[in-house]
């Protein structure tokens, strides 16, 4: 039997006859990239930043069901919601309180969608966006599934993939994206990812010496498999609680281990064949 370290080498060495295309990642410290922070402790959940999206992007409307998910009827990020706010009710033992948040694509640095994109519709732009060239896009969908926060998704009408694209458009003019242009209480703030997460972390000061100690920053720092993240969140409970994953895993990472035991698998199968068989055969008269 050929050992799984010898089969996990050779998978390794395997040439991809369909390599995708790759553009270089971005440096998160580099002045020109751009992103986005959250503070959910100033969102009033006025959903002005998923109406701007909408109109800004001439996407189409949806979540026009009553869904009992409290006041939120786009439920989730989608191919036509781009922004996505959170209504949260949490009931604890003393009172109850509301947890608010505008989701919006991560902008994620070595982003599994663009990795796992075999057009190349998906890359990074350059203010370190991570872009889809609906163009190119063919519709398969893998980006959909590598995505650990369920950002990106396919479209019922053109059948590509679609997500935000950072108004790409409107940056490349000066402007801000227009959900951070309309948002009345600054809880969704553009700018230079450096200076960003600077801003954000004297937040987190002034709000633990107001006495909210549970104010913290997810993705201004490596979360799970990922480096920092071109748009992260000030939040005051578990990321769960705001439809965000703990440890978001990189889905192409370790892809070796795993090609290894697929032919470890077969090899096993067919070696079980072939005695099976091959013994029915020499008993046959």
């Amino acid at each position: 039997m050929i050992p799984l370290a010898v089969l996990t080498d050779i998978a390794a060495e395997l040439p991809n006859a369909f390599p995708p295309r790759r553009t270089p990642v971005p440096d998160a410290d580099a002045d020109e990239v751009m992103g986005f922070f959250t503070d959910a402790t100033l969102c009033i959940g006025c959903k002005a930043c998923e109406v701007a999206c909408k109109q800004w992007n001439q996407l189409p409307a949806d979540g026009l069901e009553f869904t009992g998910y409290s006041y939120d009827n786009t439920k989730h990020l989608g191919a036509t919601t781009w922004r996505h706010v959170a209504f949260k009710e949490k009931i604890t033992p003393d009172f109850g309180k509301w947890l608010m948040v505008s989701d919006v694509c991560k902008h994620c640095a070595a982003a599994p969608c663009q990795q796992s994109c075999p057009t190349g519709s998906i890359v990074y732009n350059e203010f370190g966006s991570v872009y889809v060239q609906p163009d190119i896009c063919n519709g398969c969908g893998y980006c959909v599934v590598a995505c650990p926060f369920g950002v990106i998704d396919r479209s019922m009408i053109d059948g590509h993939a679609h997500k935000c694209t950072l108004c790409f458009d409107r940056q490349t003019e000066g402007m801000e994206p227009a959900c951070a242009k309309s948002c009345p209480t600054d809880s969704i703030q553009f700018g230079p990812i450096k200076q960003l997460r600077e801003r954000a972390r004297e937040r987190v000061e002034r709000l633990h010496e107001q006495g909210r100690a549970d104010a913290y920053l997810y993705g201004a720092d490596s979360v799970g498999d990922y480096g920092p993240l071109h748009s992260f969140f000030l939040l005051e409970d578990h990321p769960h609680e705001y439809n965000l994953p703990v440890a978001p895993p990189q889905p192409l990472r370790n892809q070796a281990p795993r090609y290894a035991a697929g032919l470890a698998v077969g090899a096993a199968l067919a070696a079980v064949a072939a005695f099976v068989f091959g013994r029915a055969a020499r008993a046959a008269p």
